[in-house]
């Protein structure tokens, strides 16, 4: 997207925010802090209960996951209802309000205290798989002073300098700790309220949301001024004694694996790699697809590759990507329900992702992959990262096809246009972590090694092949359908 375009929108998104309810907003949250610090000056150490806890699930729109975090809310209530001790406030993430960038924390915080802060002195985050024992949650909560300002969570950290963390702490990557979501992490409600506050006069420095979980670590710890992330050992993924919080899988089991027929993969290439990339691809991952076509500037009949008539580009590739979709639609193609789009440098897992599919309804328009976002704070959109594959299924090709959204240039990005056509439809696009846009490397050691990867992406630097065998390969895959 043009820069000039870029800065139309995120023009239109600050007035419609100033100009619209932001100023009410904002009396709300000056007002509640007021009354919640004379309240919490009466709050004596360690006199907590479930009442004064907002336990938020990070919930999303896709009906599956709404299921996920309705099932969540009701054993958290049930649990509350049988411990005696009050009862908290349950939310979930996706009903606070209709904008679908709520999934980045930040934009949500001023809302959150201006309708809990009044009376909550801590605000609880979980996903939809994690499990709580709200028991431990309230043991845990009384270590901690609520007049102060509080980060908690599992701490994880970089091995090394990542770039989906724009090399942040470079010299010593270990050095600063950010919360798996999954464990679940809290926030006192001093910290909340001076967040709420921050985010409504501040721009933040990037437009672009990669990586939430270390981006508001970031924002809280605010280059020293701010608290880091204390780490709770009772906050757990894997089960253990003690645990207050554990978490099931980001790949659980919805039934027999989608078909290998019912999933039609396309591989975007070009001259310049058909020699160095293509091999890789057809070494480790080919073998797993039941359709699979390759897309270049050229017809190599080798390989083969298939043109489709659009000029290749340095980047974008937006031409190309909408010219896939046309042909997913069309004759030309065996008819399948799901189509998975992949670089030519994008090591993925078929079997796991037919797994992960069929959780999914494909009579519900779904975009599925890694989610990122643009200018979430000021109103923009979500889209799924390319490298890291994206997942459509035939109601949503169908649905944006048909509304006439386009790429305003062939290079245009992809992932972005087609984020922001979804956005436009209503469409919400489906995050899972399975998906990687980067490198092994490039995330916590001790946040991947307990997923069943679906995807990473990038040859630089590293053999492409043992990334595959040790990341994504099965042992003993389960049978093919």
């Amino acid at each position: 997207m043009s820069h000039n375009m870029f800065d139309g929108y995120k023009l239109l998104a600050v007035l419609v925010l100033w100009l619209g309810t932001s100023a009410q907003d904002k009396h709300t949250v000056h007002v509640h802090a007021a009354q919640h610090q004379e309240h919490q000056e009466h709050t004596a150490h360690g006199s907590v209960g479930l009442e004064k806890v907002v336990l938020v699930i990070q919930s999303q729109r896709n009906s599956y996951h709404v299921r996920q975090a309705v099932e969540r809310k009701v054993e958290i209530l049930h649990q509350a209802a049988e411990l005696g001790k009050g009862v908290p406030v349950v939310v979930l993430l996706h009903e606070l309000s209709e904008y679908e960038g709520n999934w980045s924390i930040l934009p949500v915080l001023p809302q959150l205290f201006a309708t809990y802060g009044q009376s909550a002195f801590w605000f609880f985050f979980i996903e939809d798989e994690t499990r709580v024992r709200l028991a431990a949650v309230l043991q845990v909560l009384h270590r901690y002073q609520v007049q102060e300002e509080w980060f908690l969570g599992k701490r994880l950290h970089d091995n090394e300098a990542s770039i989906i963390h724009h090399y942040a702490f470079s010299e010593d990557p270990s050095s600063f700790g950010y919360p798996d979501p999954a464990a679940g992490w809290a926030l006192s409600s001093p910290l909340l309220r001076r967040l709420a506050e921050r985010i409504q006069h501040e721009h933040l420095k990037s437009d672009f949301t990669i990586d939430w979980k270390h981006e508001i670590a970031l924002y809280i710890w605010e280059e020293g001024n701010g608290p880091e992330l204390t780490a709770v050992p009772e906050f757990c993924t894997e089960p253990r004694q003690n645990c207050a919080t554990t978490f099931t899988t980001y790949l659980p089991n919805c039934g027999d694996p989608v078909s290998k027929n019912d999933l039609f993969v396309a591989v975007k290439t070009c001259q310049k790699f058909h020699s160095e990339r293509v091999p890789v691809v057809k070494a480790t991952w080919e073998k797993d697809a039941g359709f699979l076509e390759y897309y270049s500037d050229v017809t190599d009949a080798s390989i083969p590759t298939i043109n489709l008539g659009v000029p290749n580009t340095e980047r974008g590739h937006c031409g190309k990507t909408f010219a896939i979709l046309k042909r997913f639609l069309s004759k030309a193609v065996p008819k399948t329900e799901w189509l998975l789009i992949a670089d030519d440098d994008t090591l993925i897992s078929l079997p796991r992702l037919r797994r992960l599919l069929r959780c999914y309804d494909p009579k519900e328009a779904v975009s599925l992959g890694e989610r990122y976002g643009y200018g979430l704070v000021f109103n923009g959109y979500s889209y799924t990262t390319g490298g890291g594959g994206m997942v459509l299924n035939r109601v949503a090709v169908s649905r944006l096809l048909s509304s006439g959204c386009s790429c305003y240039s062939d290079d245009a990005p992809d992932d972005m246009v087609l984020g922001r056509c979804f956005t436009l439809l209503g469409v919400p696009i489906t995050h899972s972590p399975l998906f990687h846009q980067a490198q092994p490397d490039d995330y916590s050691n001790a946040l991947i090694s307990l997923q069943e990867a679906i995807s990473f992406h990038k040859h630089w630097n590293i053999d492409p092949m043992a990334v595959y065998k040790h990341w994504l390969q099965d042992t003993h895959p389960l049978d093919e359908l």
